[in-house]
């Protein structure tokens, strides 16, 4: 049901994004239009990782069932994925509303790649 679910959302928020970027521009979108912008680009930001986290531990664990390792890797829930999704769907949104504020340097990237380490190992911490 929830990968339904986020796909579902992230398929309609990309098709209001392309609309929103194809048919009007910052000038005339106004703040609630930048708004919607940003939301939509973090909900497609959340369906992407999620499925592309989902898809790659899938793989990885396919391929290393055939070796032989001290403990087998498990396969990642999608709950555990779309948990992870959301924290690290924020990143590209920080960026891009960084450097509509002023160019981003490797202070401000640092910075967002500390933050998203934090919240990462907070995630993983409060999932067991």
């Amino acid at each position: 049901m929830l990968p339904r679910l986020i796909a579902t959302i992230s398929l309609a928020s990309l098709v209001v994004l392309s609309l929103m970027l194809t048919f009007t521009s910052p000038a005339t979108a106004g703040p609630f239009g930048l708004l919607v912008i940003f939301v939509t680009a973090y909900l497609t930001f959340v369906g992407v990782i999620s499925f592309f986290l989902f898809g790659i531990n899938r793989l990885i664990v396919m391929v290393s069932s055939g070796m032989t390792l001290r403990k087998p890797l498990l396969k990642m829930e999608f709950r555990r994925a779309y948990y992870f999704s959301t924290v690290l769907a924020a990143a590209p949104v920080m960026l891009i509303g960084l450097q509509s504020v002023q160019s981003i340097g490797i202070y401000e990237f640092i910075l967002v790649i500390i933050f998203e380490v934090v919240a990462c190992l907070y995630v993983s911490k409060r999932m067991k």
